[in-house]
């Protein structure tokens, strides 16, 4: 009988390990599919999340890009011509630069010069130093002294005609900017009207009101606006700054043609 019971004991202990065992086997196995389904899930979430994401989560372009885009959204045929206004403004905008920069003198400097050729050498002296300096006011240094022979008056006159020669000079293509100026923003308002006109026909042959169909037209006509507003604003700044040039350039021709005819005055009693 101790060992019927004993023997129950055993098996009973050994059933409930068995049984125990088997229900941890379970549970592991339940638990490993769960989380293979979580695993699984978060990977169908997170595909459907990049093929979610919109196409401006993309790394930024470069800025060449993005004006590129912007001309093609604007329109070629507007964008073209306002692109041609900043093409052909700056290629004036730089050739006068360069001449300006090129006529600049040092006045002080040459009229200390011909002060010294005209006490050693004479006219001819201070003319050679006029023909071997660059610029509009040995030119007009140059006239003058020409003219010595002919008298004082006749210097004078000679440089004050010879000064709005090279003043115009100096001016020549500004006008050419300034017309760049104002017709770079009228091409931009112009392609913007014009691609109001195709939004209100899009809604007229809609028959509705849809936002994004008038809301992508005022967008492509507004760029052309925008691009006419820049090219203006970039050449307003050089044509100001060719001007604020000259002037500075036309001062020194008067202030150096004054004290040419000193020099000459003094030079023409002493001989």
């Amino acid at each position: 009988m101790k060992k019927l019971f004993a023997f129950l004991a055993v098996f009973g202990m050994l059933s409930m390990g068995a049984s125990s065992i088997y229900a941890q086997e379970e549970e592991q196995s339940v638990a490993e599919e769960t989380t293979t389904e979580q695993v699984a899930e978060e990977e169908v979430a997170v595909e459907e999340t990049v093929a979610a994401e919109p196409a401006g989560s993309e790394e930024p372009q470069g800025i060449h890009k993005q004006i590129k885009a912007k001309f093609i959204e604007g329109g070629a045929v507007f964008m073209s011509f306002v692109l041609l206004a900043l093409v052909f403004g700056l290629a004036i905008v730089i050739e006068r630069i360069i001449y300006l920069n090129l006529s600049t003198t040092n006045t002080k400097k040459l009229l200390q010069k011909i002060e010294d050729a005209l006490n050693e050498g004479g006219v001819e002296a201070a003319k050679e130093v006029c023909r071997n300096t660059r610029g509009p006011v040995a030119s007009i240094f140059y006239q003058g002294l020409d003219r010595f022979d002919e008298g004082i008056e006749v210097v004078e006159k000679s440089v004050v005609s010879y000064g709005s020669v090279q003043m115009g000079l100096l001016e020549k293509g500004l006008t050419w900017v300034s017309l760049f100026i104002a017709i770079a923003p009228m091409l931009g308002f112009m392609g913007t009207v014009i691609g109001m006109i195709d939004a209100f026909d899009t809604i007229a042959a809609m028959g509705d009101v849809s936002a994004t169909a008038v809301a992508s037209g005022i967008k492509v006509a507004l760029i052309t606006t925008v691009s006419g507003l820049i090219v203006a604003i970039i050449l307003q700044i050089f044509y100001n700054y060719l001007v604020s040039k000259i002037d500075g350039i036309v001062n020194n021709m008067e202030d150096a043609s004054i004290s040419l005819m000193d020099i000459l005055v003094k030079y023409n009693m002493k001989k």
